[in-house]
C-alpha cells in the first residue's frame, strides 16, 4: 500500500544567531513539510502499525489521546486515506477544539474517558472491552508508541543522510529531538546503532514513564535525556514564546510551543551552557504538530 513510501522531509541549514556565537552547525530535518494531514513524525511512527492493521484485515483502527493531539489528528487522516474506520479514545470531557472538529470531520468516532478513565490506559485489561465494541480492529498505543512505531521512526536517519551533501556536509556529530512518548527517539537510536549519539528533549516530566519506557527498547547507552518540559507536559509560558517568535523571525521555520519549540529552547540553553563544542554538527529533527497551535494561539 501506499503508506509504505514515506514523503521525503527536505533537510535544511538552521542559521540561528547563539548557535553562531558558540560556532555550532545546526540542520533541520523538516518533518512538517511531509503531508498536509499525517504530519512530522506521526507518519513514520504509523507506518508499521498500518501495515499490520492491512495484514491483519484489520477493518478500522483505536488509539489515544488529548483534544489538541497530534497523533489523533494524523491517525483519522490516515484511516480516511487508507480505508480503515477510526476511533480515538480521549483524555477528559467532551471539548470543542480545532482538533475535535477536525477528528469529527474526518469520521474518527470519539468517546471521552475522563481524567480517571483515561490514567487506566497502562492498565491490564483497559482494551478488552474496546476490542469487544470493535471486534477486529487494530489497537495503537498512545502517540503511536511501541516497537512498531519506533521501527518506523528508523526510516528518518535514512532520510536525513541522504541529503548531507546537499548541505556541504559529509557527516554530523548527534541529533537533537523532542520527546513526549520516546518512540521516535528509540527509532533513531536503535536505526544509529551507536554511530552518533541521539539527544532527547524530554518535553513531559521524567515521572510520566518515558525513561523507563526508552529504556526498555533500546537499553541505556547512544542516547541522553534532557529536561525541557518547563514545569508540565503543554506547559506554556511568555519565555516560551517570545523565543519560538525570535525563532521563527529569524529561520522562516513555523514552530509549535508543545514539542519543537521547547527542544530548541532547551538546545540553546545547553549550548550556551558549553555542552557542545566548537565544530559539532547536529541535526535537529522538527517534529510536525503545527495544527496544535490552534489551542493556544
Amino acid at each position: 500500500m501506499d503508506f509504505l513510501d514515506l514523503p521525503q522531509a527536505p533537510l535544511h541549514p538552521l542559521s540561528l544567531p547563539w548557535l553562531q556565537r558558540a560556532n555550532v552547525e545546526a540542520a533541520i530535518l523538516r518533518l512538517d513539510l511531509i503531508d498536509p494531514l499525517i504530519s512530522g513524525n506521526k507518519w513514520f511512527k504509523l507506518r508499521h502499525h498500518l501495515q499490520h492493521a492491512h495484514d491483519a484485515g484489520a477493518p478500522g483502527l483505536i488509539s489515544l489521546g488529548g483534544n489538541h493531539s497530534n497523533h489523533l489528528h494524523a491517525l483519522a487522516a490516515a484511516g480516511k486515506r487508507f480505508g480503515f474506520a477510526t476511533a480515538g479514545l480521549l483524555r477528559g470531557h467532551a471539548q470543542d477544539t480545532p482538533t475535535v472538529r477536525d477528528l469529527q470531520a474526518l469520521g474518527m468516532q470519539l468517546h471521552w474517558l475522563g481524567y480517571g478513565g483515561y490514567r487506566a490506559r497502562h492498565e491490564a485489561g483497559f482494551w478488552q472491552p474496546w476490542q469487544a465494541r470493535y471486534p477486529g480492529w487494530y489497537c495503537i498505543p498512545e502517540g503511536g508508541g511501541g516497537l512498531a512505531g519506533a521501527q518506523g521512526c528508523g526510516l528518518i536517519v535514512a532520510q536525513a543522510r541522504a541529503q548531507l551533501a546537499g548541505i556541504g556536509w559529509d557527516d554530523y556529530s548527534a541529533w537533537w529531538l523532542a520527546v513526549g512518548t520516546g518512540t521516535t527517539l528509540a527509532g533513531l537510536v536503535l536505526e544509529e546503532a551507536g554511530a552518533h549519539e541521539v539527544h532527547g528533549a524530554l518535553a513531559v516530566p521524567r515521572d510520566q514513564g518515558v525513561p523507563q519506557a526508552v529504556a526498555e527498547w533500546v537499553g541505556s547507552r547512544g542516547y541522553r535525556l534532557h529536561d525541557a518540559c518547563r514545569g508540565g507536559f503543554a506547559r506554556i509560558d511568555d519565555a516560551l514564546l517570545d523565543f519560538i517568535d525570535a525563532c521563527e523571525r529569524d529561520t522562516g521555520v513555523p514552530l509549535e510551543a508543545l514539542y519543537t519549540g521547547k527542544a530548541l529552547l532547551a538546545l540553546r540553553e545547553q549550548v550556551e551552557a558549553g555542552l557542545f563544542p566548537p565544530g559539532t554538527r547536529l541535526i535537529v529533527l522538527h517534529t510536525g504538530g503545527l495544527q496544535g497551535r490552534r489551542g493556544y494561539l
